[in-house]
C-alpha cells in the first residue's frame, strides 16, 4: 500500500483485497435483486425525469419492455416510459452492472458473481450479447428483440447449468492480463480461458456447438462477467467510514458519476462528455453520445485503460488518445497491488484522496455510441473522469459526520 494512505483508505483497500470472486449461477433479475416487473435498469447514474433519457438506452429499455411483457409493441412501450408507467432506475444501485447502453428487465437472466467467503458479497451482470444487434448497442428492432429473447431464453438456461460449481474468475483475470487483455476494451484471452472452463458441459446439450460458437466468436463474453467481478471486489469495501475508495464508477450518456465506500448509495456526479477516439464509420463526431456504460467499474478497480500499459494493442489502439503520460496514470492512482496479480506488479483500488493528491483522474475506455440510437457502435476512445466530481465527494466526505 502506498505511504501516508489515510487508515479509513487502508481499512477499505485491505477488504477488497480479500475478496475472491467467483461465477455461482444464473438469477432472473427478479429473484436476484427483486427487481419489479415494471421497473428496467440501467447504466450510470438514474436520469432525473423519463425526457432526458438518452435515446440508445431508450432504445434499449424499449426492447426490454416488449420481451418483459410490459407492451405490445416498441411504440407502446416508450409511451410507458415517457409516462412514468414504466420506471427506469440505476442498475449499480441495485449491485447490477450493464454495458454501455444494455437494460436490465425482471425476466432476464443474471450472472451472479459473489465472494467466495462471503457470498452476501455479490453482484449481478447480463449476459453479454456478443455480436449482431447486442443490447449494450442501443438499437431498437425486431432483430435485436429477437436476439435479447436468445440470450435469456435459449443461451441463459445453458449458462445456468455450467457454472453450478463455482467458477473461480481471479486466475482467468490473471492470465489474461499476462496474455495481453486489459480485462475490459480486450477480453478475448479471459474469454478463451473461461470457456475452456465450461465448454465441455456446454458441448453435452442439445444446442452445445451453437452456444459454443456464440461465444467463440463474442470475444467481449468475459467482460460482463468481468465487471460483476470488478463489482463485487469493491462491494468488499463499501461503508468503511471516512473512505475515499471510489467504489462506484458509470455513466448514462447525459451524466457520469462515482460514489465513495465512506458514503455508499450517493452519487457524485458531473456532465458526460463522449469520449476521445477514433470511429470506426463515416459519420462526424458530432453523432458521438457522452460516455456511457457501467463497464467504468472495471477501471475503477484498476483495469482497462488503468493497466493499458499491460495491453499492447490498446496501446497502439488508443494510446494516442490519452493525456500526457496518460499510461502512468494506472500506478500513480492505484494503492495496493493485488495478490492475484502480484507476478504482474498490477495495482488496484482508487481513492479521491490520491485523485486530488496527484492532481489527475481516472481514465476509463469506453466504446462510443451514437447518440440518435441508429448505428450502434461508432468505435472506441478514452473517457477522463471528470475531478470536479472527485473533489465535490471527498469535500462531502470530509465533512460528514
Amino acid at each position: 500500500m502506498r505511504e501516508q494512505t489515510h487508515p479509513a483508505d487502508e481499512e477499505a483497500l485491505s477488504r477488497i483485497l480479500r475478496v475472491k470472486p467467483i461465477w455461482s449461477g444464473m438469477q432472473a433479475a427478479a429473484d436476484a435483486v427483486n427487481l419489479a416487473e415494471d421497473t428496467l435498469l440501467h447504466a450510470g447514474p438514474a436520469f432525473k425525469d423519463p425526457a432526458d433519457i438518452v435515446k440508445p438506452i431508450l432504445n434499449s429499455a424499449c426492447v426490454a419492455a416488449v420481451f418483459n411483457g410490459l407492451a405490445p409493441n416498441f411504440d407502446e412501450a416508450k409511451t410507458g416510459i415517457h409516462s412514468g408507467k414504466i420506471s427506469l432506475k440505476s442498475a449499480q444501485d441495485h449491485d447490477v452492472v450493464t454495458p454501455l447502453a444494455a437494460v436490465v428487465s425482471s425476466k432476464m437472466l443474471l450472472h451472479c458473481i459473489e465472494d467466495q467467503s462471503d457470498s452476501q458479497v455479490r453482484a449481478f451482470a447480463p449476459i453479454n450479447g456478443g455480436n449482431g444487434p447486442a443490447p449494450r448497442l442501443g438499437i431498437c428492432s425486431p432483430d435485436a428483440l429477437a436476439h435479447l429473447s436468445w440470450l435469456h431464453q435459449s443461451l441463459g438456461p445453458a449458462l445456468a447449468d455450467v457454472c453450478t460449481d463455482g467458477i473461480h474468475l481471479l486466475d482467468i483475470a490473471a492470465q489474461s492480463v499476462r496474455e495481453g487483455d486489459d480485462c475490459h476494451g480486450r477480453t478475448p484471452v479471459g474469454t478463451r480461458l473461461l470457456l475452456g472452463k465450461i465448454q465441455s458441459k456446454l458441448s453435452r446439450q442439445s444446442l452445445g456447438q451453437d452456444f459454443i460458437g456464440f461465444i467463440e466468436q463474442g470475444p467481449s463474453f468475459f467482460l460482463n462477467i468481468w465487471m460483476a467481478a470488478s463489482k463485487t471486489i469493491l462491494l468488499g469495501g463499501q461503508g468503511v467510514a471516512k473512505s475515499s475508495l471510489i467504489t462506484v464508477a458509470a455513466a448514462n450518456g447525459r451524466e457520469t458519476g462515482i460514489q465513495l465506500a465512506g458514503l455508499p448509495g450517493r452519487w457524485f456526479t458531473a456532465p458526460a462528455s463522449p469520449p476521445k477516439g477514433d470511429f470506426d464509420v463515416n459519420l462526424p463526431g458530432s453523432r458521438a453520445l457522452g460516455a456511457i456504460g457501467d463497464s467504468a467499474i472495471v477501471d475503477a478497480l484498476g483495469f482497462g485503460a488503468m493497466a493499458m500499459s499491460f495491453c499492447p494493442v490498446q496501446k497502439t489502439n488508443l494510446g494516442h488518445w490519452l493525456p500526457p503520460d496518460g499510461l502512468a496514470t494506472g500506478s500513480m492512482l492505484t494503492a495496493a497491488v493485488h495478490p492475484g496479480f502480484a507476478d504482474l506488479g498490477l495495482s488496484v483500488g482508487i481513492t479521491a484522496r490520491a485523485c486530488i493528491s496527484a492532481d489527475r483522474a481516472p481514465l476509463v475506455s469506453l466504446g462510443i455510441l451514437d447518440n440518435l440510437g441508429e448505428v450502434g457502435r461508432l468505435g472506441g476512445g478514452i473517457f477522463e473522469q471528470p475531478k470536479s466530481m472527485i473533489s465535490h465527494g471527498l469535500s462531502e466526505l470530509t465533512s460528514s459526520g
